[in-house]
């Protein structure tokens, strides 16, 4: 069962006292402790981000560590990350970690997690990262297409609230044929994918939804069906 849970915002690092989605993604190894290997590439390994990830999950029902390409915790990355449970990729600059990945050999790994079962999680640039093209801020100023990996179909757009320009940038990049029809999820919300089909969207928040965006002559925007987490009392 190849399973990636895309999030358009939220999680440990932006919602550090809502625990909702974090806990999701732990439960979906179906392991009472998994392993759980947090990949910061996109950030340039910043401490405060593996920081602010160990504050939360070392208290958490799992084994966490950290994959840094920075400063390797062994030649046998391959190996490291194959015997992990859970790879949850943070968020930052995308061109960057899709070069770095590269570079590195990471993209054939995280491949070979996927069809073994190992559930790929990530936010912002750790979720376009999985589809075929993403909105990403990663040139500069402006948002702009990025071709990613393609484990999954179409194309991603997050933090589709949390962002003024996020919601017009998308439809216009859809309109023009710069980037392909596809999702776009606010912060707060996770897409569960089973074998490259959506199998649940929850959210952290009453509030946030993901929506699908296509295009024909009209951006039309469909709103999906989110369950909220928490309790609605």
């Amino acid at each position: 069962m190849r399973q990636i849970i895309a999030l358009g915002g939220g999680g440990f690092s932006m919602e550090p006292d809502n625990h909702l989605l974090d806990q999701y993604i732990l439960k979906q190894s179906n392991q009472s402790f998994p392993k759980i290997c947090f990949v910061p590439t996109a950030s340039g390994d910043a401490d405060n981000y593996i920081t602010r990830y160990y504050h939360f999950f070392d208290i958490q029902p799992c084994k966490p560590s950290h994959l840094s390409l920075f400063h390797p915790p062994t030649r046998d990355l391959e190996g490291f990350l194959l015997e992990q449970d859970i790879i949850y990729v943070g968020g930052g600059n995308t061109k960057n970690l899709l070069a770095l990945w590269k570079e590195w050999g990471i993209v054939d790994i995280l491949r070979k997690a996927w069809n073994q079962g190992i559930v790929l999680a990530g936010i912002s640039a750790g979720a376009i990262c999985w589809f075929e093209k993403g909105v990403t801020d990663s040139f500069g100023d402006g948002l702009e297409p990025i071709t990613c990996l393609g484990f999954l179909e179409g194309s991603n757009c997050p933090h589709y609230d949390g962002e003024i320009a996020r919601r017009s940038a998308y439809h216009s990049l859809i309109a023009s044929g710069a980037i392909q029809p596809g999702i776009a999820v606010d912060d707060g919300v996770a897409i569960h994918f089973i074998d490259k089909e959506i199998v649940n969207i929850v959210s952290s928040r009453p509030s946030a939804k993901a929506y699908k965006v296509e295009y024909n002559q009209n951006i039309n925007e469909i709103e999906l069906e989110t369950r909220f987490l928490g309790s609605t009392k």
